[in-house]
């Protein structure tokens, strides 16, 4: 995977986050939009961070932040899809966008070790 397409996806996803916060703060719900808000917008700022690492070392680090970022957020998702805060297909078009996100920075991580050897 290209950085500049794990980039755009990332940024896509935030603000894909930013709009259900959005949706969420007009339910009166803050314990989750607090904390799906930033796990869900903290994976694009550690990929951006990774961009500028101090080598190699680093550079993983913030790709492997990101995907834990990225894991929160999933378990997010699927609180709110089962209290019913989001609908059948919101969860389903936000779960894909996650997925795919997640497996990118798998297969980024992968290629960064296997890169140091």
């Amino acid at each position: 995977m290209s950085e500049s397409k794990l980039r755009t996806q990332s940024m896509d996803f935030a603000v894909s986050i930013i709009n259900l916060v959005k949706h969420l703060k007009e339910k009166r719900e803050s314990i989750i939009f607090n904390q799906i808000g930033r796990s869900g917008t903290s994976i694009g700022a550690n990929i951006r961070e990774a961009q500028y690492a101090h080598g190699k070392a680093d550079f993983i680090s913030k790709l492997e932040i990101a995907l834990k970022e990225a894991s929160e957020t999933g378990y997010w998702l699927e609180l709110l899809y089962r209290t019913r805060y989001i609908d059948d297909q919101t969860f389903k078009t936000l779960s894909a966008k996650f997925t795919s996100l997640r497996a990118m920075l798998i297969a980024s991580c992968r290629t960064a070790k296997e890169n140091t050897k």
